[in-house]
């Protein structure tokens, strides 16, 4: 087939005066596009790199492609997520990954948190500020959990982000807004493991709120395929991270990443995981391939929180989690790429 890989590059970036020095953290190196490229073109594929901006629809138009292999981040505004999805519906483009609403919805936290409050799905409980002086819901609780609402790869998240008290809470409150002008998410803070789940595929069942009955339903092309769980090592970080998975480890440190994969679950905890994993995957409408991201509150016999769902997970081949869970799996990084895009054009009905 012919395909566009489209996608934002660091160094095609916008840039402008006062804007926050990690404001293009989620954006994709070469090395990233370079090793889609190769991996699709393993399969056969006839692959064309687009950069995601306001020339894509001449270039689109022009190029003609059967599909598009979508990794977009965007660029400006509170749904930049789904700005070049919707333009691909506009000009009757299939891609692979979710859709316009979906991604809409999931860059914006605390709308996915309402969604997963909504289908009785755990999260942790939270309130979203939008001026330093709102005051503290008196549910909350200290320690709370503070970053803003509508940004990726841990922009925002140190070990500051852990507030114990009224001070110390408003103080990263206006830190936040300073830097990115945006509502802040506070969340209970959930003392325990960080874990994360990528699934490849698509639910075939109407019920948003568990797997397909059939145990026999392949989970490979329309069914789901659960990646083994990854857990972050924190014990391998320096103290001042505090146990968190910062900005920091995400981006200077993504080279020298310490992590256990498959985690050291129990079946039962892998059973409960996958099984949120999918809920979460259905009630924000995701395709194709996602990763959620969860936390054990050892404070409650390690009950499982959801803390957020990615449904744009990074693919570099050599630190991205999914990619480090798909060869836990024992896939490898072509299998990988190219069954996203299978499982694209199974739903629109093409011969990949």
């Amino acid at each position: 087939m012919r395909v566009a890989l489209l996608a934002n590059l660091k160094k095609n970036a916008p840039h402008w005066l006062g804007m926050s020095p990690d404001h293009w953290d989620d954006l994709d190196s070469e090395a990233t596009i370079e090793a889609i490229m190769a991996a699709l073109r393993t399969n056969g594929h006839d692959v064309t790199f687009l950069e995601g901006n306001t020339e894509l629809p001449q270039k689109l138009t022009k190029l003609q492609p059967d599909i598009c292999f979508n990794i977009c981040e965007g660029h400006i505004g509170d749904s930049r997520e789904s700005h070049v999805p919707a333009l691909l519906e506009m000009l009757r483009l299939p891609y692979t990954g979710s859709q316009v609403l979906t991604l809409a919805l999931t860059l914006d936290k605390p709308m996915t948190k309402r969604i997963l409050t909504y289908h009785d799905l755990p999260t942790p409980a939270f309130q979203v500020f939008e001026r330093v002086n709102e005051p503290l819901d008196p549910q909350m609780r200290f320690p709370i959990f503070v970053k803003p609402s509508r940004e990726g790869t841990g922009m925002g998240v140190s070990s500051e982000s852990i507030v114990q008290d009224e001070g110390q809470l408003r103080v990263q409150l206006r830190r936040l807004f300073d830097k990115y002008d945006q509502p802040v998410l506070a969340e209970q803070f959930i003392d325990g493991r960080e874990i994360t789940v990528g699934v490849v595929g698509n639910l075939t069942t109407p019920v948003a709120w568990r797997l397909p009955d059939d145990e026999d339903a392949p989970r490979l092309s329309r069914g789901l395929h659960f990646l083994p769980p990854l857990e972050v090592d924190m014990s391998r970080y320096p103290e001042e991270e505090a146990g968190v998975y910062t900005s920091r480890i995400k981006t200077e440190l993504a080279h020298d990443f310490h992590y256990l994969c498959p985690a050291p679950l129990t079946p039962e905890q892998m059973e409960d995981l996958n099984w949120l994993t999918a809920a979460t995957f259905r009630v924000t409408g995701c395709l194709d391939v996602a990763r959620v991201d969860f936390r054990f509150d050892a404070n409650d016999n390690n009950k499982p929180y959801i803390l957020e769902i990615n449904p744009l997970p990074g693919l570099n081949p050599d630190y991205s989690d999914l990619c480090i869970e798909a060869k836990a799996a024992g896939w490898t990084y072509e299998q990988l790429v190219n069954q996203i895009l299978d499982e694209a054009a199974d739903r629109y009905g093409l011969s990949s």
